[in-house]
C-alpha cells in the first residue's frame, strides 16, 4: 500500500513515531505505562437465542445476523451451516456425518486507562472463541480465540483516518504511523494476563482475501487447510494486521470455493490441531458465505489464478439475510464514536504510550 507522508490536520495518536522522553519529562508530562491499560474480557453464547449488547459493535458480523424479523431462523441457520461444515471436514471416525457441534462465545475486550477503580472503560475488540462437542465421548475440546475480529479503533482509521488523509488526492495513500495504535493496542492484549488467563494459545483470525489482490495456487498443501494461494502484495489489510504482530498466509480448504486469509503469529500448522482448525475454517466460511456469497459460495472454485470480486454473478444465495450495505454505513458511525469517545480525549497520552510501547 503507498504511504504519504502524514497531514498536520490529522489526529496526533495515529503516529507511532518514538517522542523525546527528556522533553516530557522536563515538561512535567506523566508517562503512561503499560501498567496503566488494563482490560477486562466478558463472554456470551453465540447461539439461536442471541441478543447483542449495548456495548456490541452493530457492524459486527453475528450482530447483523441477530436483528430483524427473520433474527432466529439467521442464526439457527448459520449455526448449521458451521456444524454441516465442521463434520464435512472433520469425516475420519464419523460415517455418519454428525459427530460434532460446535459452540461459540463472542469474547468482548473493554480496556481502561488508569489504574483506579473509576477509570472509563471503552469497547476495545470482539472476537470469536470455538469451541467442540465431542457426541460420541461427551466431551468438549476447546478450539482458537480469533476467528471473527472486531474494532472500533479499526473503524475509525478505516472509515475516519483514510477517508478524511485521501479527500482530494489523486492516489490512495496513507498516512505515516496509519495502525500503529491499533497495533499496538492489540498486541499489548494478546500479551497481557488477562488473556493468558482466559485463552491458551495466540489468536488466529480469518477473514476473506482482499479484491484488490491476485492469488496464486502453490503446490503445498496441508490435510486440514487445504492448498496454500500466495500473491505478490500484500493488501492494505494485510500490512494493518501485520501491525497487531500477525502474520498472513492463504489457504483454500477441501470444498471451498476460495482460499481465505488467515492471520496468527508463530506456527499456522503446527501450533493447532486439525479439530482446532476445523473449529475455526467452518466457523469463518459459513460466515463468509453469508456474507460475502459472490466469493465464497461461488458455483465455481478458484482456480490457479483468482481474483475476488464482489462483482461476480455465478453464486449461490444462503437465504440467510444480511445487510451488507447498512454495516458499511454503520461503520463510519462507528468510527466517529471511537473518534469522540477514545481517540480525541486521550490522543495525547495514546500517542506518547504507543511511540513508547515501540521501543
Amino acid at each position: 500500500m503507498p504511504v504519504d507522508h502524514a497531514d498536520p490536520a490529522l489526529p496526533r495518536v495515529d503516529t507511532g513515531a518514538p517522542k523525546d522522553r527528556s522533553n516530557r519529562a522536563s515538561s512535567g508530562q506523566p508517562i503512561m505505562t503499560t501498567k496503566d491499560l488494563t482490560f477486562a474480557i466478558k463472554s456470551i453464547r453465540f447461539d439461536e437465542d442471541y441478543r447483542p449488547s449495548d456495548n456490541t459493535r452493530i457492524t459486527t458480523n453475528f450482530a447483523n445476523l441477530a436483528r430483524g424479523d427473520n433474527r432466529q431462523e439467521n442464526l439457527r441457520n448459520a449455526l448449521k451451516m458451521i456444524d454441516n461444515r465442521f463434520n464435512d471436514l472433520a469425516d475420519w471416525d464419523n460415517p455418519d456425518g454428525n459427530r460434532y457441534g460446535v459452540e461459540l462465545d463472542i469474547i468482548s475486550v473493554e480496556m481502561s486507562i488508569g489504574g483506579d477503580a473509576s477509570s472509563k472503560s471503552f469497547p476495545m475488540i470482539e472476537i470469536l472463541k470455538t469451541g467442540i462437542i465431542d457426541c460420541e465421548t461427551d466431551t468438549r475440546i476447546e478450539g482458537i480465540a480469533g476467528n471473527n475480529f472486531s474494532s472500533y479503533v479499526r473503524d475509525y482509521d478505516f472509515s475516519v483516518v483514510l477517508a478524511e488523509y485521501n479527500r482530494g488526492r489523486t492516489a490512495f495513500a496513507a498516512p505515516d504511523g496509519f495502525g500503529t495504535l491499533h497495533g499496538n493496542l492489540f498486541r499489548h492484549f494478546v500479551s497481557s494476563d488477562a488473556y493468558k488467563a482466559n485463552f491458551r494459545k495466540p489468536p488466529v483470525i480469518c477473514l476473506s482475501v482482499s479484491s484488490s489482490r491476485t492469488y496464486h495456487r502453490t503446490e503445498n498443501h496441508h490435510p486440514v487447510l487445504g492448498v496454500e494461494y500466495r500473491q505478490s502484495a500484500f493488501s492494505s489489510t494485510d500490512e494493518y494486521f501485520g501491525k497487531m504482530g500477525l502474520k498472513a498466509r492463504y489457504f483454500m480448504p477441501r470444498g471451498s470455493a476460495a482460499p481465505m486469509a488467515f492471520y496468527f503469529t508463530g506456527d499456522l500448522l503446527g501450533d493447532y490441531t486439525n479439530l482446532e482448525l476445523i473449529g475455526t475454517i467452518s466457523t469463518m466460511e459459513s460466515f463468509q458465505k453469508i456474507y460475502r456469497p459472490e466469493i465464497y459460495n461461488a458455483n465455481a472454485a478458484a482456480g490457479k489464478c483468482f481474483q475476488p470480486s464482489l462483482k461476480h454473478n455465478d453464486y449461490s444465495s444462503t437465504l440467510i439475510v444480511y445487510d451488507r450495505e447498512e454495516r458499511s454505513r454503520l461503520a463510519i458511525e462507528q468510527g466517529r464514536f471511537a473518534e469522540e469517545n477514545f481517540i480525541k480525549p486521550y490522543q495525547d497520552i495514546l500517542a506518547q504510550w504507543s511511540a513508547e510501547y515501540a521501543l
